[in-house]
């Protein structure tokens, strides 16, 4: 059977046990004709979803397999599609594992997207800045664009970030990141919300 012919829509599935076989399958071969043909697939509206889960469940196991197609992802980010726009973003933070070098200069874009697009895509975006900051040659950038992010972000995702980027301020913008959290600590009417704030700042002595 073709690529096409195993997504989960093609096989008439509601599930996406077929996509995640397939990315397995795909993985575990290195086939990189199979990562060819599913970008081309982006192309098929009714197709799409599939095979933007297929690439980053690809992304998460193998991430070389579809680092050559970072580009692509890229564009994607401007769809009016959420989930090809947080499938792309995730893709792009499994590329970061392997070519941090390639998806450091794509910052900018990945920044404007996590801004205006989805909860998950902005995610997605804190986790990729996570991953480049683990990078000693990308750590102040990437510390700046999460403290960026930290300003503004929802109250309701602010808990979450500060928890998964503390480790990356132990030393370098530590007091920076430290007055982030402070001055939106006020906003937090939430009693569990502001707790987990505060367990952050004592656990960097503040």
């Amino acid at each position: 059977m073709s690529i096409r012919e195993l997504l989960s829509t093609s096989l008439g599935r509601k599930d996406e046990q077929p996509n995640m076989d397939l990315a397995t399958n795909i993985s575990e071969n290195k086939d990189h004709k199979a990562i060819g043909e599913l970008i081309d697939l982006l192309k098929n509206n009714k197709l799409a979803g599939n095979c933007i889960k297929v690439l980053y469940e690809v992304g998460e196991r193998a991430p070389e397999l579809i680092e050559p197609y970072l580009e692509n992802f890229v564009e994607l980010l401007e769809h009016k599609n959420n989930r090809l726009q947080w499938g792309a973003m995730t893709a792009i933070r499994c590329i970061s594992a392997v070519a941090p070098e390639k998806v450091q200069v794509k910052i900018p874009v990945l920044m404007k997207t996590g801004h205006n697009g989805s909860v998950i895509s902005r995610d997605q975006l804190v986790k990729t800045l996570i991953v480049l900051g683990s990078k000693s040659a990308y750590r102040e950038s990437a510390q700046r664009f999460l403290i960026e992010i930290l300003r503004i972000c929802p109250d309701n995702q602010l808990p979450m970030y500060a928890e998964e980027s503390m480790k990356l301020f132990e030393q370098e913008l530590k007091d920076e990141f430290i007055q982030v959290l402070h001055e939106r600590l006020i906003e937090f009417e939430k009693v569990s919300k502001r707790k987990r704030i505060e367990k952050v700042l004592r656990k960097l002595g503040k």
